[in-house]
């Protein structure tokens, strides 16, 4: 069996068998077809039983050649995950990874967010070019209703672009000011909006843009009536953080982790954030500790109980 013909075996079992979720297929599939070119260019044949460690071993070096570890590691574990699957149907008689101690450590960088200052400053800039359309009839003032209500949204859930992207219409409820959001895993989280000001932004936009008997099932759209991109929302992000005079370049994710750090600080327990963000593990909420450690040192300074034991 050739190794192309061995991924198409495993893609298909990841589909139809374990049922993952598109973007895990479309990781696999991307970070598979790498490996396989890598090998055909690299090897005198690519059936199964000329892929040894040693050429393994030679493919991840070259992976470490403008490659983030995050990237590194995740294309060694499709990797993995392929081998593992044609040991495990007797495609292979030795999995090469079982004599190889692959270990990628990542470099532990901090989230980046928005301060509380450039946060106001982003939707005040944002509502006041809304208010500036003297008609709403433009198209300019749709989208920029449109845009709103996305950044409402991000910042009130706290969730990741592809989420927000990839709302339907049935997850949306604004009579009960709720939100489904469908995570990683599956793992599905209900969030409620925080303010009638982010509520509003939505029944503006639900107003405006969604019709009686829509084309798509989603919740969002662009201009041409199609399921709203997430590169489209990070262009718009970044286009409103260069109005609003913002210096540094906003991203989704900066959105969610700057209001994951504000929860921190006014005190949310972190178990509810953990759920808030829809991680399945405390250890990566904890990041958000290491991010909020002058507010906690503020706390130490005014609340330690030693301030008690003082007899003067």
């Amino acid at each position: 069996m050739t190794l192309k013909e061995a991924i198409e075996q495993f893609l298909f079992h990841c589909r139809y068998e374990k049922n993952l979720s598109p973007k895990t297929l479309k990781a696999y599939s991307i970070d598979l077809r790498q490996v396989s070119e890598f090998l055909t260019a690299n090897l005198p044949a690519t059936h199964l039983e000329a892929i040894d460690k040693v050429a393994l071993r030679l493919y991840i070096k070259t992976l470490f050649t403008g490659l983030a570890e995050k990237s590194v590691k995740r294309k060694v574990a499709s990797l993995k995950a392929l081998f593992h699957f044609l040991e495990r149907e007797d495609l292979i008689a030795v999995n090469p990874f079982r004599k190889m101690d692959v270990r990628i450590k990542e470099t532990k960088r901090l989230p980046r967010g928005l301060s509380l200052p450039d946060l106001k400053r982003l939707f005040h800039y944002i509502y006041e070019a809304k208010q500036a359309i003297q008609s709403p009839a433009t198209p300019q003032f749709r989208v920029l209703v449109r845009d709103i209500a996305v950044l409402e949204t991000l910042f009130a859930t706290g969730a990741r672009v592809g989420e927000i992207c990839q709302l339907k219409l049935e997850d949306v409820d604004l009579t009960q000011g709720r939100i489904r959001i469908l995570g990683k895993g599956s793992r599905e989280r209900l969030l409620h909006l925080p303010d009638r000001d982010s509520l509003a932004a939505l029944l503006n936009y639900q107003t405006l843009w969604l019709d009686p008997s829509p084309l798509h099932p989603f919740f969002f759209h662009n201009r041409l009536g199609r399921r709203l991109s997430e590169q489209s929302v990070r262009s718009m992000l970044g286009r409103h953080a260069a109005h609003a005079g913002l210096s540094l370049h906003l991203t989704p994710h900066m959105l969610r982790h700057s209001v994951a750090t504000l929860l921190l600080e006014q005190g949310v327990d972190i178990r509810y954030i953990q759920s808030f963000l829809g991680h399945s593990s405390i250890t990566t909420t904890q990041i958000y500790t290491a991010v909020n450690a002058y507010g906690y040192s503020q706390i130490l300074t005014s609340r330690h109980p030693r301030k008690l034991l003082r007899t003067s």
